[in-house]
């Protein structure tokens, strides 16, 4: 394995690891390291393969040992999934296609974005899945209104995860990484 396939990964693997510590909802790097895969495997399946391997994986950790009780037998896949991935697969493209060079505004307009994103399709998932609102526009609000805490929390975990993950990268591969374009040589 090469020296920037095993950092990145790296990198993206320990950003998953914030799953299992104590943190506040949504508070972790799940979305910066979605950010990064995108923005340093351009133009590679590895920029989504890498980040949506390891997010199964945590979630396989997570819903069969950390939560099994709440669960009955072994979960594969964590409900409501395919809203989860559809947002993290998202947040890869923004990374992919929003990111422009280690230029501060925009990282954090692709975490912006990507975090914004991520709750309005989760949340119409939660609406649509939940017996606690009301199948109309008024208990769709209600399902984005009460994500709101989460938004914030997703948003500060992007940005605060987004800048320990783009700076270490930087710091790792500054001689691979071209200085006008945030891609690494393929």
């Amino acid at each position: 394995m090469n020296k920037r396939l095993f950092a990145l990964s790296s990198l993206i693997v320990l950003a998953m690891i914030t799953r299992f510590i104590p943190h506040a909802p949504n508070f972790t790097a799940v979305g910066a390291a979605a950010l990064l895969g995108g923005a340093l495997f351009k133009d590679s399946w590895k920029a989504f393969l890498i980040p949506v391997i390891t997010l199964f994986l945590s979630d396989l950790i997570l819903n069969n040992v950390v939560y099994a009780q709440f669960y009955d037998g072994w979960v594969w896949l964590t409900p409501g999934f395919s809203l989860i991935y559809g947002g993290f697969i998202l947040s890869v493209l923004i990374g992919r296609y929003f990111t422009r060079g280690f230029k501060v505004l925009s990282l954090i307009g692709a975490g912006l974005l990507s975090a914004v994103v991520f709750y309005l399709l989760t949340n119409a998932g939660s609406w649509q899945a939940s017996p606690l609102y009301s199948k109309d526009f008024s208990g769709l609000i209600s399902a984005y209104v009460a994500g709101l805490p989460f938004l914030l929390n997703q948003v500060l975990g992007t940005l605060v995860y987004g800048v320990i993950l783009f700076g270490t990268a930087w710091v790792l591969l500054r001689g691979e990484i071209k200085a006008d374009h945030l891609a690494v040589r393929q």
